[in-house]
């Protein structure tokens, strides 16, 4: 990455500030050369309750994930999703690593801009595509910074407003990905359906949007998917109950709503089926206790 220098991150520095992991959003620049007080092992063995961008500005660091170590490089963005366990310090064949990172719960509707089409719950990865990109995203770093650092009115509300536009520049920024054959009309329902979890909606209904038969469209999903709709949908909406356990506060009762279930025992049971623990208890694994110089 070009200048790194052209912005002032030293001041969101841990050496100049202290940081609480309880907020929605923290951010934060790490510079840390061989032997400095930050030169250490950051080690999550359980991850983190958010998500975690990290950007390398200079030098190189050792991330290790699920066994794995990967160096990063500059222009190297890293994605730590909830609960990925995980380590990182400077790499032993270089004299820095400077990064600037931002830790924090996303909206409900981020969620599915934050998978970044790669399998597995460790760590992800975007190299930068040059130094144009690499200038765009450093500037929305630098805007989440200084207003997450304001303490001014709104504060909080506008560094989420220049996260989501991070995170949806990352988004355009992500190699294109092959693209499963699939029937175009499947496919169509399966995006309705995703839009639409918390609503109840009929075969029949769904039939009509693709100019099938129910019995048509419901074999063709069979065929295609090797499952029913509505066990589809509802392996869907506990995908996305665990994502909004994993990154909010919200009650049980209020994600049940969100994810498409008014019965809240009913949803506890069908949680419990999938996952074999009741959403309290899933919720429960995700708890954190990070030491305030854990970024």
């Amino acid at each position: 990455m070009e200048n790194p220098g052209a912005f002032n991150f030293l001041r969101h520095s841990p050496l100049m500030k202290n940081f609480s992991f309880h907020a929605y959003l923290v951010a934060g620049f790490t510079p840390i050369t061989t032997g400095s007080v930050l030169d250490d092992l950051i080690n999550r063995p359980k991850g983190m309750k958010g998500y975690i961008l990290n950007l390398t500005l200079t030098g190189k660091g050792d991330v290790e994930t699920h066994g794995m170590r990967e160096h990063c490089l500059p222009g190297d963005m890293l994605l730590f999703p909830p609960g990925a366990p995980h380590h990182y310090r400077r790499a032993a064949d270089s004299d820095s690593w400077d990064h600037v990172w931002v830790y924090f719960r996303p909206r409900p509707y981020w969620i599915d801009w934050l998978d970044w089409n790669q399998p597995g719950q460790g760590v992800k990865r975007l190299r930068l595509p040059g130094a144009q990109a690499a200038a765009e995203v450093m500037a929305l770093f630098q805007e989440i910074l200084t207003f997450s650092d304001s303490g001014g009115h709104l504060s909080e509300a506008l560094a989420m407003n220049a996260l989501e536009k991070l995170i949806l520049r990352c988004q355009q920024l992500l190699p294109a990905q092959p693209v499963p054959a699939c029937d175009p009309r499947i496919a169509a329902i399966c995006q309705y359906l995703n839009e639409n979890l918390d609503q109840e909606v009929k075969i029949e209904a769904l039939a009509q949007r693709v100019y099938l038969s129910p019995s048509r469209l419901a074999h063709l999903f069979r065929q295609e998917l090797n499952t029913t709709i509505l066990c589809w949908r509802e392996a869907q909406r506990v995908s996305r109950a665990k994502s909004l356990l994993q990154i909010s506060q919200l009650p049980i009762a209020t994600i049940a709503r969100m994810v498409g279930y008014e019965d809240q025992l009913y949803f506890s049971r069908l949680f419990r089926k999938h996952v074999a623990l009741s959403p309290t208890q899933y919720r429960q694994q995700f708890d954190e206790s990070i030491q305030v110089r854990s970024a």
